[in-house]
């Protein structure tokens, strides 16, 4: 049986790198019932995702540049969903 290795798609904008980045080091990751994403508030993972930003940035962006969208995306996202009940109300 020939077996071809999975691509995952191509991420078509910077926003949508940096969410990549972030949710392979941990630092969101999606509500699992409703798929929005929801910071981990591990700051491990947030240095995970800010190195990783720096040292292997999109093709025409600078480390600065992808730094910086790391850094904007995780401050748009909070640690809560916003289509979830509040817990214990």
């Amino acid at each position: 049986m020939l077996m071809t290795k999975e691509r995952r798609p191509a991420i078509r904008t910077l926003r949508g790198w940096a969410f990549a980045v972030l949710q392979a080091a941990g630092a969101i990751h999606e509500c699992d019932e409703h798929g929005w994403a929801k910071d981990s508030a591990d700051p491990h993972a947030r240095e995970r995702a800010l190195d990783s930003a720096r040292q292997e940035p999109p093709e025409g962006i600078s480390s600065d540049e992808a730094v910086a969208e790391v850094r904007a995306v995780l401050h748009s996202v909070g640690d809560t969903c916003p289509e979830c009940p509040p817990e214990g109300g």
